[in-house]
């Protein structure tokens, strides 16, 4: 009698296939990764394990020495034995895992032990591989339930290429484990180029009268408390001197008239201002095909976060935490064929902006003015791209006065002031990569290799901080003569 431990699913599968390989007689094909679709077990296997690996949905034939009587499968869901005759059974991979199988005789003596490893077939994917990226050596191996890339392939984008068609073939991209090898990586050195230009103009014209009237305690103010001071005092030979109770103001240009119990008093107002910005960050960094490489020049500066208190001495202690500030930028570039290269850029360049800063506790916390882009393109080496632009005009005008007064014609314009301001911002942000090689270290030069200390004659005397080259007898110390940088394809 026969026992097998395979499910009721099991023993019907495994009855299609026999009776298929009955009818057809079709040779079985040798699974990727796998040993051969017929196995012979010698008399002197008889006391040791032997380890197969089987096809997920392939099977194998299995020849005993011996009559075999019992079989016993370990895990049925993960392989199915079936015996045809009392030395021939047939093993049938049912899903991926590890099982062992046990051949016993009529007297329940042990005949063979196989620890049985069932895998996905990757001999269609290897196939695949070699026919669509020829000239690549690419192992394809099956880790349980995941596949993993193995060799060389030429460029990096035969390596991406590798990696989608696997995802394809198992499904999923997360069980497909990359570990090719790019057989002479290209580097590829990035040049961002920040620049922004920023233009404001600020006009303000106005006139503030102030009136106090003291009368029985009656004090009377008209547009008092002016905004905008010039610090320009009035002479008293403006009044020519015959106008007894003038003062000079220091908020503004203007004067006061007081005669000890009426004070009349006149600020104008008149400013116009105008200023230009002007923000240019360059930053390099070179990484090699497929990896990441990042950049920062600047600082950090603390903000605080909260208090941390001791609840023995009830004492607090202010929390910080500092956050990075300047010029930083994390790329990463993929060569493809034809000399392309895609490049995911992420470039930011930021500072301190005391005009936005709160005050909290106390505490006087600045906000932070950034300039940012994140994005993937593709360009060839040596081509230049707008990876971000930016224009903006922001205007802004404010009239403040006396209500009703302020909107007389004419008369009305000593009673009002009229502050305007424009602001106008063109950001660019452009990205240059190229392709390059190392080179010598005497064919590159540093930034400071020729510098020299102006001596202290020419400090003192001349106000020079380091020396003039060009000059006669001032010939710079290097033995260099050519191009300097990196070596451009």
């Amino acid at each position: 009698m026969i026992n097998t431990a395979a499910s009721p699913l099991g023993r019907l599968l495994a009855a299609v296939v026999i009776g298929i390989l009955a009818l057809c007689a079709a040779p079985v094909v040798r699974p990727a990764a796998a040993q051969d679709a017929h196995l012979t077990i010698n008399p002197a296997e008889l006391s040791s394990s032997r380890q197969v690996r089987l096809g997920l949905g392939k099977s194998l034939v299995i020849d005993l020495p011996r009559d075999a009587k019992d079989v016993l499968v370990s895990s049925p869901t993960i392989a199915d034995a079936v015996m045809r005759t009392a030395r021939r059974a047939y093993l049938i991979g049912m899903a991926i895992g590890q099982t062992n199988v046990f051949f016993f005789d009529v007297a329940g003596r042990q005949i063979a032990v196989l620890e049985v490893q069932v895998e996905r077939d990757l001999g269609a994917l290897a196939q695949s591989i070699r026919q669509l990226i020829p000239g690549s050596a690419v192992r394809v191996e099956s880790m349980n339930d995941n596949v993993v890339l193995a060799g060389f392939v030429k460029t990096p984008a035969d390596a991406v290429k590798a990696f989608d068609i696997a995802a394809k073939f198992v499904g999923d991209k997360e069980k497909v484990l990359n570990m090719l090898a790019v057989e002479g990586n290209e580097q590829v050195f990035l040049k961002v180029t920040v620049a922004e230009v920023k233009r404001s103009a600020l006009k303000q014209f106005g006139i503030d009268l102030n009136l106090r009237l003291n009368t029985g305690g009656l004090i009377t103010n008209v547009i008092s408390n002016p905004q905008f001071g010039l610090g320009l005092p009035i002479p008293p030979a403006l009044f020519g001197g015959g106008v007894p109770g003038v003062t000079n103001v220091t908020d503004g240009m203007g004067a006061v008239w007081t005669d000890g119990s009426t004070t009349i008093g006149a600020n104008v107002r008149a400013l116009e201002q105008q200023g230009v910005l002007r923000v240019l960050a360059e930053p390099t960094l070179s990484a090699i095909s497929g990896e990441t490489a990042d950049f920062l020049a600047g600082g950090e500066f603390p903000v605080p976060v909260g208090n941390s208190c001791d609840p023995a001495t009830n004492l607090c202690q202010l929390q910080v935490e500092f956050k990075p500030y300047g010029v930083a930028l994390a790329f990463t570039p993929v060569v493809m064929s034809g000399g392309r290269i895609s490049l995911k850029v992420k470039t930011e360049v930021s500072e301190v902006d005391r005009q936005s800063e709160v005050v909290l506790s106390g505490t006087r916390i600045p906000g932070i003015k950034t300039r940012r882009a994140d994005t993937t393109v593709e360009l060839p080496s040596g081509g230049s791209l707008v990876l971000a632009g930016l224009i903006s005009q922001d205007t802004k005008q404010i009239i403040n006065g006396v209500p009703g007064l302020k909107d007389v014609p004419v008369l009305g314009t000593l009673f009002r002031s009229r502050d305007f301001q424009n602001d106008e911002t063109e950001l660019v942000v452009l990205a240059t990569p190229y392709m390059v090689k190392p080179a010598a270290r005497s064919e590159l030069a540093r930034p400071d290799e020729n510098f020299a200390p102006a001596s202290d004659p020419a400090t003192i005397f001349l106000g020079r901080l380091n020396r003039l080259y060009g000059l006669a007898g001032n010939n710079p110390a290097g033995n260099y003569r050519g191009p300097i940088g990196f070596i451009v394809e």
